[in-house]
């Protein structure tokens, strides 16, 4: 498996975060050396692997800060490949600019809008620098480096910063320090042994009936399962009747199959979104 070339699509442009994500998960496995795809949205990804483009797939699923990336529930559902992987990647998003420029000479600081919502506080402290909204963090870093934009400064990740080489003039400017976004990985090429799986992801709906998503959860907790995560969508065209998302941990896998094939039968639909190693 050494040197094994592995074509990873990713949402964004390279050294983003989710590059980073996608280096760290397949550095964990070993041999693998990535082959980064870059796509301009979420459904991209899905078309990159459709067409053959890339192999597999990396997609931020939920943050610490903003919650869960709610159109991306969908996505798992609706595309045939399963998780085989996660990541929790802490988000550091940092000031950089052309080697050489200082706080004083950046008038203007471009980035994506959520990059903004992160390190609104810190530029409080500066007011003469004007924030402007991009596609991407590390394409704002990229656009600085390639095109020398004098007094231009980005927010982006410190592997941003290293590839194009920019100045990182403030690190970790973002306001809450406990940000950490959890990428999915989806690649049919891997094969998970059994007795390293310990997390799963279920989508199903419910009968509209009283009580049947508390029923569900009970069983849950009679085998033993932990449930770290829960979100619920609306069906089109079925009114008041949901589609759930559901992550849960467990210490036994004979027994997560128990407790899959006792809440079976009080389900409508079921499909099971993956079976992998927890990263935590």
């Amino acid at each position: 498996m050494e040197g094994l070339v592995k074509k990873v699509a990713i949402q964004g442009y390279s050294g983003c975060f989710h590059e980073e994500a996608a280096r760290r998960f397949y550095a964990s496995l070993g041999g693998y050396s990535p082959v980064i795809v870059e796509c301009d949205t979420f459904e991209g990804l899905y078309e990159a692997m459709g067409q053959g483009r890339a192999e597999a797939a990396v997609m931020a699923i939920e943050n610490t800060v903003s919650g869960g990336l709610i159109p991306n529930f969908d996505l798992l559902r609706m595309n045939p490949q399963r998780i085989k992987g996660e990541v929790f990647l802490r988000i550091e998003q940092n000031l950089m600019a052309l080697p050489g420029q200082s706080m004083e000479d950046i008038h203007e600081v471009r980035t994506h809008y959520m990059a903004i919502n992160q390190t609104r506080e810190f530029f409080k402290n500066y007011p003469h620098i004007r924030l402007v909204e991009s596609e991407d963090t590390a394409k704002s870093a990229a656009q600085v480096a390639k095109e020398g934009l004098k007094g231009v400064g980005a927010v982006a990740s410190a592997f941003a910063a290293q590839l194009y080489g920019l100045q990182i003039l403030a690190p970790g400017i973002e306001t809450y320090k406990q940000n950490f976004t959890r990428f999915l990985i989806m690649d049919d090429g891997l094969s998970v042994p059994e007795d390293r799986i310990d997390k799963a992801s279920l989508c199903f709906t419910l009968p509209h009936a009283p009580g049947s998503l508390a029923h569900i959860l009970t069983i849950l907790s009679f085998y033993e399962m932990n449930l770290t995560r829960i979100q619920s969508l609306p069906i089109p065209g079925k009114e008041w009747q949901y589609f759930f998302y559901a992550d849960i941990k467990f210490g036994s896998y004979e027994r997560y199959r128990q407790a899959i094939a006792a809440v079976r039968p009080l389900i409508d639909e079921f499909r099971v979104l993956g079976e992998y190693t927890s990263a935590l």
